[in-house]
């Protein structure tokens, strides 16, 4: 395609600069391309699952085959095996054991965001040096006898322009990212204290009936 080419050149003029800022749009887009792995694999819950538990009716028996449903790995599984294996338990090792699992999940689901937050502020700081760098090269080409070569003034320009944008351009995919994982992290924590708190109720309802 003609704009793939473009664009190819363009990312030529660029300089030196566009391999690290090259770098960095690899590490922010595998790193963005796991989260989202994460989140549909391993994080979300189904509806009728949530239903099932906001029901506050549901037997643990069935609890524990919907959950059987999911992978081995999903982080709602673990916390809901874990409640069924400790429901004989006394109630404040139970919120505590719950507390350390959902601590070790907000871990998980927050690893290796801080790149993606580095990047936001890298990406166009590399930018403007690679402006910088392309100015500077663009004004050695002006001797003591006026301008030696017109055409690489304009390529320094280019050059400077081309580092900037690209720099810019990075930042704003990863800070939309960013704020996009962020988002998700801290509604899939609500929703794990949400229906923590409706599980360790239902044992509390559980020991008051019997």
């Amino acid at each position: 395609m003609p704009w793939i080419n473009q664009a190819w050149q363009a990312l030529q003029l660029g300089g030196l600069i566009i391999l690290p800022l090259s770098v960095l749009a690899v590490l922010a887009l595998a790193v963005i391309a796991d989260k989202i792995w994460l989140y549909r694999r391993q994080a979300y819950l189904p509806a009728s699952l949530r239903d099932l538990i906001e029901s506050w009716s549901f037997d643990w028996q069935e609890l524990a085959q919907a959950s059987a449903q999911l992978s081995a790995q999903h982080h709602f599984r673990q916390l809901f095996e874990l409640v069924l294996s400790l429901r004989e338990r006394p109630l404040w090792w139970i919120e505590s054991r719950v507390a350390d699992q959902a601590q070790w999940m907000e871990k998980d689901l927050a690893r290796r965001l801080w790149l993606l937050e580095t990047v936001v502020t890298a990406a166009p700081l590399m930018g403007l040096l690679g402006t910088i760098l392309g100015m500077m090269h663009a004004f050695r080409l002006i001797g003591g006898h006026g301008l030696v070569n017109p055409t690489g003034v304009t390529a320094g320009v280019a050059e400077a322009l081309i580092a900037t944008a690209v720099g810019l351009f990075i930042a704003l995919v990863c800070l939309f990212a960013f704020n996009y994982l962020s988002r998700q992290q801290a509604a899939t924590m609500d929703e794990v204290e949400r229906l923590s708190t409706r599980l360790i109720d239902h044992i509390r309802l559980d020991r008051e009936a019997a």
